[in-house]
């Protein structure tokens, strides 16, 4: 199949807004797609060449792509970087290079997506010695046998900078659409295993009967079940007929898999942490019973006192590659579970809370303050539901969720009839940062200001500008400034006086006054006095507050008034 076909779609998507048309654009490539290449063509369609999941990763950076360019075109990698200033864009610029370029020489292979995908998961691969000139072969072989609009869409897809607007919402309709099946079995199916590409193949396949009978893989993450927020704790109580309260901890959601003594350990994210938490592997060897299981639940680090610290310190070791056993000493950990989702061979998602919590009792063997259940309490009146609540604040835990004991495990949904989240404080939101301002005096050489992004129809616009809750000195507690820059410096797009644009990545949970209606902003809105609380490591940029979640906070906020 010929790469020149998705690029001319990945075309069409970016002129056209509306997600509905985005998402039949999409279903009609899936629709003539040969089956066997539809895992690698619904991967491409959203911009990626791994799952999220995948512990594989591409990594490649605007110079690697740079040199690819010149050795792929003959133009000197200054004139690239001259180019690229004026474009804004490094797909552009190998766009209008190629070209330039002097007609295809005889005997290039033609760029089929098959070609495009392997090469550019083959870069993941290279390591060592020589790993780079390989990396920038690879990407300079595509370069040289392309099209003006396949070099522009290679380029972005290597960068991970598509501007296409696809997100997994989209390519979840576009199967439904595609091949005629009921958007919520689609949508049971990719919340159920997160491969989208294996959801397409068998919705062409199979059909819905094959749809339905997709099942939980171990060593594969999925969507998580998710709490809806609710105001208050008495009408959290006061929803269910069948109530239990646990401690809302301040930390990382994590689905535990056990299949005989091997373990995996995702976040919420479906992100793969096991190496990162060896501590954790050792502790289910040790006190699950089970051979075959999924346990879902809630990691908090600890003091050395054992007090829960904020999820911001814990979240250090998530990324962490080297010292991982030095660094979960100084950062131990207490895993609290809540709920066991599938058991030797059975699926138990269609059972009660209380069934399943009864299972998990047995499942697991307790060790206090390590490997234990999550605090809970079944409330027999309000005031003693409140004094729990009040009891989790003063331990400095985020407050109560609230679940009914006669619900279902659905996995990716916020259920109504569920699980209730209660905090006692104003909804931050979570946001990405999308720009920023170089600071001056004190601040020089780091981001002085942040520009914070909201999702709006797959883009990120500007929502205010964040210059507080960033510390100015290494030795302050907290997020500083010197760290905040360091993590957004890969990202940095382009840069225009003292302004930059930056890729949006980095999520992060911020604080304000009020939301107000703004045209200075491109989406309408403006944080009054943001304030950074956390960096959010464990959400990804499409896991973000979008505006439809701004613009209702904005009316409840008014209607106070």
């Amino acid at each position: 199949m010929q790469y020149r076909t998705l690029a001319e779609i990945y075309e069409e998507l970016q002129a056209t807004p509306s997600k509905l048309a985005k998402a039949e654009i999409v279903a009609k490539l899936l629709k003539k797609t040969p089956a066997e290449l539809l895992e690698k063509v619904t991967l491409l369609a959203s911009g990626h060449i791994f799952p999220e999941w995948s512990d594989e990763k591409l990594g490649i950076a605007d110079k690697l792509v740079i040199k690819a360019i010149s050795k792929a075109t003959g133009v000197s990698t200054q004139d690239i970087i001259i180019e690229s200033n004026k474009t804004g864009d490094l797909g552009l610029t190998a766009e209008n290079l190629i070209g330039k370029k002097k007609q295809r020489t005889l005997g290039q292979r033609d760029t089929t997506i098959e070609l495009v995908f392997d090469n550019l998961r083959k870069i993941a691969k290279q390591e060592g010695s020589g790993s780079q000139e390989k990396k920038i072969d690879l990407i300079a072989e595509l370069l040289s046998g392309a099209e003006p609009l396949e070099a522009r869409y290679i380029v972005r897809t290597a960068l991970e900078q598509m501007r296409i607007g696809v997100a997994k919402g989209i390519i979840r309709d576009a199967i439904a659409l595609a091949f005629e099946i009921d958007k919520k079995i689609v949508e049971t199916a990719v919340d159920t295993t997160p491969n989208y590409g294996l959801v397409a193949k068998i919705a062409k396949e199979k059909g819905e009967i094959g749809l339905k009978k997709i099942t939980f893989t171990l060593g594969e993450p999925f969507q998580v079940i998710l709490a809806e927020k609710i105001p208050s704790i008495k009408e959290a109580i006061e929803k269910f007929d069948n109530v239990i309260l646990e401690y809302k901890y301040d930390g990382m959601r994590t689905l535990i898999h056990k299949k005989d003594d091997r373990v995996w350990i995702f976040t919420r994210n479906l992100e793969d942490i096991t190496k990162a938490f060896p501590d954790i592997v050792e502790l289910v060897r040790k006190n699950v019973k089970a051979k075959d299981c999924i346990l879902d639940g809630e990691t908090i680090g600890l003091t050395e006192k054992g007090k829960a610290i904020p999820f911001q310190k814990l979240s250090t070791r998530i990324k962490r590659k080297h010292d991982v056993k030095k660094h979960s000493e100084n950062i131990p950990i207490q895993v609290n579970l809540f709920d066991i989702i599938y058991l030797e061979g059975k699926i138990l998602t269609e059972l009660s809370l209380k069934e399943r919590r009864e299972i998990l009792a047995k499942t697991i063997k307790v060790q206090k303050g390590k490997f234990q259940f999550t605090e809970f309490l079944i409330p027999k009146t309000l005031v003693e539901a409140e004094k729990f609540y009040n009891t989790a604040l003063k331990l400095g835990h985020e407050g109560l969720i609230a679940k009914n004991l006669d619900a279902k495990y659905i996995p990716g949904r916020r259920v109504a009839g569920g699980w209730l989240k209660i905090k006692p404080i104003m909804e931050n939101l979570d946001v990405v940062i999308i720009g920023g301002v170089w600071g001056t005096g004190k601040r020089v050489g780091a981001l002085g200001s942040l520009i914070l992004g909201l999702r709006v129809d797959g883009k990120f616009l500007a929502c205010g500008k964040l210059g507080t809750g960033l510390k100015e000195k290494e030795q302050e507690t907290g997020t500083t400034l010197s760290h905040i820059t360091k993590l957004l410096r890969p990202y940095i797009i382009s840069e225009h006086g003292n302004e930059v644009k930056i890729k949006p990545k980095i999520v992060i949970e911020v604080a304000y006054e009020e939301i107000q209606k703004s045209p200075q902003y491109e989406s309408g809105f403006a944080l009054r006095f943001p304030r950074f609380i956390r960096l959010r490591d464990d959400k990804n940029p499409e896991q973000a507050d979008d505006i439809n979640r701004v613009n209702v906070l904005y009316k409840q906020q008014k209607g106070k008034r």
